[in-house]
């Protein structure tokens, strides 16, 4: 009988000491299979010492830095082409001719209005025409001699009034003719001074100005139709052939001056926020292998515009093109420098490791990783910047050739 009616019995304790020991011995039976210090082979790396770059890689397009684009004024017909496409031409040389023919009737006419404006305008301001200044000098003179008789004849009879040889009455008649003469003097003078109103004269000079533009536009359609170069440099581009016919604004012909270019780079838009103005960028052209043309980033994008699918922010950099190489309007491969660093320590990007703590790596040492912080600079996509945590020639783990996972502490062996 138990002491206590609650405990357990003796062969209750016996099942529960039998379990436990059955548990133990398969514990001990298993671990007996278990490899003891398994060896897990890695691929591995050694810290080098050396240069490393991050870039932005891209596409672009070559434009002209200078540019000249000829177009037709009018519809009209190319009559003379005296250059080809690929020419080398000097500034004012002539490249093509239209036909200009109603550009010189269309010219001629409006000379002839501008003439017309002019002689009207000139006209009223020196008031009037050469016939009407005579007739208005003679109808002065004749005033100016009617005045002067009336007043002679005043004073005379004046003074015989004094005399008692004229009346009154006569004296008051003589006064009211040179009233008479006076005003229409004035009329006469006021006539000369006065002709034209102020509005009159306005309109005048607004007809000349007029005049004067038509002409001036009639001019620069007949200086078009002579197409020349204004600058030295390169035909690039040939539009119609010689006999053609044109319509207003059609391109004629394009010449730049190919000695530098503008590189138009489209960068995507997680990358805008590393570019800096100065940077150096490396141009390459499929059409040219091994090439490559050096420059420096001349803008930031301002802002970021819809490319097809792509959200990019466009910039630029001027290329030294001197053996004329690059061609416009050709597309190019960008590389953006955004950062170099030489002779610092560098590993491969697939031993860097990330955890709650930062970034670290497992450095293989006596063929047993350890783990090792490190605090990293420039990135690529191949290669990490170390600054420190690591020594040249140190041995880091990339990762295992068996697929196991590896950590601190695990036995390795180095395989290549």
């Amino acid at each position: 009988m138990p002491v206590n009616g609650n405990g357990p019995g003796p062969r209750t304790k016996r099942r529960w000491l039998l379990w436990t020991l059955g548990v133990i011995a398969a514990v001990l039976l298993l671990a007996s299979f278990m490899p003891h210090g398994e060896t897990i082979p890695v691929r591995a790396a050694t810290v080098e010492r050396g240069t490393i770059r991050s870039l932005v890689s891209t596409n672009g397009k070559v434009e002209p830095v200078l540019n000249f684009e000829a177009h037709s004024p009018i519809g009209t017909t190319l009559t003379k082409l005296l250059v080809k496409e690929g020419d080398h031409v000097k500034k004012g040389q002539l490249l093509a001719e239209l036909d200009d023919a109603s550009a010189r009737s269309q010219a001629a006419q409006a000379m002839a209005q501008l003439r017309a404006a002019q002689a009207g305008n000139s006209a009223i301001r020196s008031g009037g025409s050469q016939e009407e200044l005579l007739t208005l000098t003679a109808q002065l003179a004749k005033a100016r001699a009617a005045r002067d008789a009336a007043q002679h004849n005043l004073q005379s009879l004046q003074s015989l009034q004094q005399q008692g040889a004229a009346s009154p009455g006569e004296v008051r008649d003589a006064t009211n003719q040179l009233n008479r003469a006076e005003t229409d003097l004035k009329l006469l003078e006021q006539k000369q001074k006065d002709r034209y109103s102020q509005a009159e004269i306005q309109q005048a000079t607004a007809r000349e100005s007029e005049a004067q533009s038509g002409y001036a536009a009639a001019e620069d359609v007949l200086r078009q139709l002579n197409i020349r170069a204004p600058f030295d440099g390169v035909v690039y581009s040939i539009a119609p052939r010689q006999g053609a016919y044109l319509n207003p604004g059609d391109l004629v012909l394009q010449e730049a001056d190919l000695s530098k270019v503008l590189v138009r780079a489209y960068v995507d838009e997680p990358d805008v926020g590393r570019l800096k103005v100065g940077q150096p960028i490396e141009i390459t052209w499929d059409a040219v292998p091994g090439r490559v043309w050096q420059g420096t980033l001349g803008a930031v994008p301002a802002t970021v515009k819809i490319q097809g699918t792509r959200n990019v922010g466009e910039t630029t950099c001027v290329v030294n093109n001197s053996d004329y190489r690059l061609l416009p309007n050709v597309n190019v491969g960008v590389t953006i420098v955004v950062g170099e660093h030489s002779d610092v320590l560098t590993i491969p990007r697939e031993a860097l490791r990330q955890d709650d703590q930062g970034s670290y790596v497992l450095q293989i040492l006596n063929n047993e990783l350890h783990r090792r912080n490190v605090q990293t600079a420039i990135t690529n996509l191949t290669h990490v910047e170390i600054v420190s945590g690591l020594s040249d020639n140190d041995l880091v783990a990339l990762n295992s050739t068996n697929s196991k996972p590896i950590q601190s502490g695990t036995v390795v062996k180095v395989v290549h």
